[in-house]
């Protein structure tokens, strides 16, 4: 998915010529393994099936209902219809001649009337081609009168009075009207035919203000446009004073102003109450205007959008500055708005149709509400590049790189407003020249930046208070391992214990008896005032120190008690003598003496020493106590009877 940025408005291609590769099916599934890793295809969206024509799609607008979307194109000449909610193609069909333009007579797709380039108005429906009509001349244009219910087609040429012709079909009684008599000028040429000569007038468009007054408007060849009544039939008034011929006009939904485009490329818009323009824009490339749509963003901002062959704007109806841009790399045929979103279709020249979604003119239509978001998480870096094979940069640019010399010498380097185009293999070789080192520095930098975003992402809690600090730290350390920090939470958070943590008379005696009670595990040294580990948490080093002082000890008390017991049994590991314990020195450090081994307890290593002191059995039996005499009576014995309770 593409994204262009003009100013603070992003616009997402999310279907067209630049979006993604076209990629048949079978070529696809060939290259499935190698498509995997593939960005630019797995990054594609597909938002309508089949929205293409085999060369070039010629028009496509939307149903008032926002459930259909019809197109026609070309070639083969055809038109297709998508159901909306179900993003398919519903149905395709062929026509005789090229369509140049439609109109969808009912809220969805079931009765449509087609403008043909052979002199043709075909109508039709679900089943198929209901009608067809020849019109006396080429049609330009095709709008419908709903109030009259009156099809009207601009035509070029003139009439037997020498003026132009605005057919009118009266879809009701099924039979032509009288035409609307336009001025458009005489025909100066010299050769005539069923049209006229080669530069004689016509009427090229038409507009109706169909939610408000109900005026109609034709632009013709000659810069004027009329306003004529559909109730009287007659013309109301005359605009004239146009540069170029008219080739676009758009009410305002309010009916009160009116936008006309002309054949070089110029914009004005209209109050109806005064001749005078409220504004005048230029489009820019100097192309006919081919479409003028009155667009309401959601912040409710009025906005006019305008599109030639080359480009598509969106500028503001106030002051008219540009909102925003799109220029597609084919050239646009058409352009329809979904009402109320942000969604804008094209027919174009191109193989696929396009279709631009812009966040900040609407939300996405409720058919396609997932593009909401997606198109923040599958778009594409902003690029500054214009084209594929040159890169924009400014002078300053090119002086950091030592191009400058370069200007006006070369075709490399083709000045744009205020920078120049340089080609891409230069300006790749001269960044290198300049800066060898911009590869490491670039990867240094991503390093950096995503070491900062995991760094941000931990979990940290702190929190200073005047009493009590270690509670608190320990209320977090226990946060910490829930993975959630709230240092507003449970007990921290409670107004009701605010003084636990701000005032002197509640803070924690480690002291006390009532503490050791409560963390028995813990001990507080009476010289430092530290809280260190106690009874059941101890290192190795001062288990191993307790296990020596009670070995000298025993030592020490053994001879001096003078009874001694039946044995007496000493085990002493080698390491015990040694100033210092054998988890600190390594096997090779350790004193190796030479000669024979002394059986004194200290100068034993690597083994173990066992003393006992043997008594004779003799003694053993004198000394034993004597048995006492047991009484009958109270002795236990088996009840003959069998109760068992008796003697409890």
């Amino acid at each position: 998915m593409k994204v262009t940025n003009q100013g603070d408005v992003s616009v997402y291609t999310i279907a067209g010529a630049n979006t993604a590769r076209p990629l048949p099916d079978w070529l696809a599934r060939r290259r499935k393994r190698s498509l995997k890793s593939d960005p630019e295809y797995q990054n594609r969206i597909e938002l309508l099936q089949d929205f293409e024509f085999e060369e070039a799609s010629q028009c496509v607008r939307v149903s008032d209902d926002n459930d259909w979307v019809m197109s026609t194109g070309t070639y083969k000449p055809q038109f297709h219809v998508h159901y909306l909610p179900h993003l398919a193609l519903s149905f395709a069909r062929h026509t005789k001649s090229l369509n140049t333009t439609f109109l969808l007579l009912s809220s969805d797709y079931t009765k449509s009337l087609h403008l043909q380039s052979d002199r043709k108005l075909e109508f039709h429906t679900p089943a198929g081609c209901h009608y067809e009509l020849r019109l006396p001349r080429y049609g330009r244009d095709l709008i419908y009168d709903r109030h009259a219910t009156e099809a009207l087609v601009p035509s070029v040429g003139l009439d037997s009075d020498g003026h132009g012709e605005v057919f009118r079909m009266n879809l009701e009684i099924g039979r032509f009207m009288k035409s609307f008599q336009i001025d458009v000028g005489a025909d100066d040429g010299v050769e005539t035919g069923l049209q006229g000569s080669i530069g004689v007038g016509g009427v090229n468009t038409a507009a109706i203000a169909e939610n408000s007054h109900n005026l109609l408007a034709f632009g013709t060849s000659i810069g004027s446009v009329e306003f004529w009544d559909s109730r009287s039939k007659s013309r109301v008034a005359i605009l004239g004073g146009q540069e170029g011929e008219i080739t676009a006009l758009d009410f305002s939904p309010t009916g009160l102003s009116l936008a006309t485009g002309t054949s070089n490329g110029l914009i004005k818009l209209f109050d109806l109450r005064s001749p005078k323009p409220l504004l005048q824009k230029d489009h820019g490339p100097g192309f006919p205007i081919k479409n003028l749509i009155h667009m309401t963003t959601s912040s409710q901002e009025k906005k006019i959008l305008s599109a030639d062959k080359q480009m598509i704007k969106i500028w503001d109806e106030l002051d008219g500055e540009t909102w925003t841009s799109v220029e597609p790399l084919v050239d646009i045929n058409f352009v329809t708005w979904c009402k109320n979103s942000g969604m804008i279709l094209t027919a174009n020249e191109g193989k696929p149709m396009h279709s631009f979604f812009i966040p900040q003119l609407g939300s996405a239509p409720r058919w396609c509400s997932f593009l909401d978001n997606m198109v923040e998480e599958m778009a594409e870096e902003v690029s500054t590049d214009q084209y594929d094979n040159f890169k924009f940069l400014t002078l300053p640019e090119l002086k950091s790189l030592s191009l400058s010399h370069l200007i006006g010498k070369t075709n490399l380097l083709r000045p744009y407003m205020h920078g120049y185009f340089v080609a891409s293999k230069l300006y790749e070789q001269a960044r290198l020249i300049a800066n060898p080192y911009a590869m490491d520095e670039e990867r240094a930098k991503r390093i950096k930046e995503k070491v900062e975003k995991e760094r941000a992402s931990r979990i940290r809690g702190n929190k200073k208070v005047k009493v009590n600090q270690k509670l608190v730290d320990k209320l977090l350390k226990r946060q910490e391992k829930r993975a959630r920090v709230d240092t507003k939470a449970g007990v921290l958070g409670d107004d009701r214990f605010n003084r636990l943590f701000e005032d002197e008379e509640f803070k924690i005696d480690e002291n006390s008896r009532e503490f050791q009670v409560l963390n028995p595990s813990t001990r507080v040294d009476p010289d430092t005032g530290a809280t260190v580990a106690s009874q059941g948490v101890q290192s190795s080093d001062e288990s191993e120190d307790d296990a020596s002082n009670t070995d000298e000890s025993d030592d020490e008390v053994a001879p001096k008690s003078g009874a001694q017991k039946e044995m007496v049994m000493h085990v002493r590991t080698s390491n015990q003598g040694n100033s210092r314990p054998s988890k600190d020195t390594t096997l090779g450090s350790r004193a190796q003496k030479s000669g024979r081994i002394s059986k004194a307890r200290g100068d034993v290593v690597g083994e173990r020493q066992v003393t006992f002191v043997p008594e004779s059995r003799r003694k053993k039996s004198e000394e034993a106590p004597r048995p006492q005499a047991k009484d009958r009576r109270t002795d236990s014995r088996r009840s003959a009877s069998g109760n068992v309770f008796r003697r409890m």
